[in-house]
């Protein structure tokens, strides 16, 4: 097994975890919450380093990042575990998986490498569960990647610790994070964790210089008050700026929260609406294909920028990050580095 870093060694065998906010006091034959991290004789083990149980060649959109390396491809890795016990999580299957539970594949962070460049990749990204826990695998690999000219993704809950994302930051470019809700409530009740520590490190990630976009799954019943979401927009262009993707996407009943509707497609047209008029540059619509709020326009003139159709982009109306149009200039990530 590998050993952890970010932990402190206590007495008695006993240590504490400092990767993610949970910051789990953990005892000698004891897993922490997400699962994955062993305290084996006072020493913390990342048990999973190394061990994928989804690989995939994604385009970026799926992420969904619209603003970073649009029209790329990213390959995509997944582990097993997670920090948060969300009752709607889609990948429920992994996510609340554990290392014997799951079929996994040894990927080393330098055949990670090999495989992205080899299959045309512009990124690598980890996704499908929650990378934080997989935090020095991701590390050892992302630093080879930007060696080799290849973007970084991190898809997260965001609940990360600010030493363990300063610890990413030379080699994470983008932060992909869900604000799952605008309530502590919800956090505690649906996720079995707290909204503060998710905000503080999504400013933390932007004052680091990572490329920041946001994803509410909007569910009715528990978080689609227009209320809230006015709030959490309102908190996004103060603490992050108007220039943030913002992406607000349909609820779909799955794993334990069946008894649900969908989320009607009015009601997300109505939020991006609302968000364009508070000041976000660039509100879009997930989970519902063919819509108008998928493709990117230049917030001064107007004109459609990025034309998408589910998980497909076509640059249409930019030179670089300039809009052909105006000339207005546009917050993207056209390079990885």
């Amino acid at each position: 097994m590998h050993e952890a870093r970010q932990y402190a060694k206590k007495e008695n065998n006993v240590v504490q975890c400092s990767l993610c906010s949970h910051r789990c006091t953990i005892a000698h034959g004891k897993h922490g919450i997400c699962g994955v991290r062993k305290n084996e004789g006072g020493v913390l083990y990342a048990t999973t380093y190394g061990l994928v149980s989804a690989e995939a060649v994604d385009p970026i959109e799926k992420k969904p990042l619209f603003h970073y390396l649009p029209g790329t491809l990213s390959y995509s890795l997944g582990g097993v575990g997670c920090n948060f016990r969300c009752e709607h999580c889609q990948n429920w299957h992994i996510s609340q998986a554990d290392r014997d539970g799951a079929r996994l594949t040894g990927i080393s962070p330098g055949e990670g490498v090999s495989r992205a460049l080899a299959r045309g990749s512009a990124s690598i990204s980890w996704t499908y569960n929650e990378p934080t826990i997989w935090h020095e695998y991701t590390l050892d690999m992302g630093t080879l990647a930007r060696a080799k000219g290849l973007g970084t993704v991190y898809v997260t809950n965001g609940y990360i610790t600010e030493e363990a994302l300063t610890e990413l930051a030379p080699m994470l470019a983008a932060f992909r994070v869900d604000l799952k809700a605008f309530t502590d409530d919800f956090y505690k009740k649906i996720c079995g964790g707290h909204l503060q520590p998710v905000l503080d490190a999504t400013v933390r990630a932007r004052e680091l210089g990572m490329h920041i976009e946001t994803v509410t799954l909007v569910i009715p019943g528990l978080n689609d008050s227009m209320e809230e979401q006015e709030s959490l927009i309102r908190w996004v262009i103060e603490h992050l700026g108007p220039q943030t993707p913002m992406h607000f996407s349909a609820f779909h009943p799955d794993y334990h929260m069946t008894n649900r509707e969908a989320t009607p497609v009015a009601l997300l047209e109505k939020i991006c609406s609302r968000a364009k008029e508070l000041g976000l540059r660039y509100p879009y619509l997930g989970n519902v294909p063919h819509s108008r709020w998928e493709n990117t326009y230049c917030p001064a003139c107007g004109a459609m920028l990025i034309e998408r159709r589910g998980f497909s982009s076509r640059i249409t109306g930019l030179d670089d990050r300039q809009c052909t149009s105006c000339g207005e200039t546009i917050e993207i990530v056209r390079h990885a580095s």
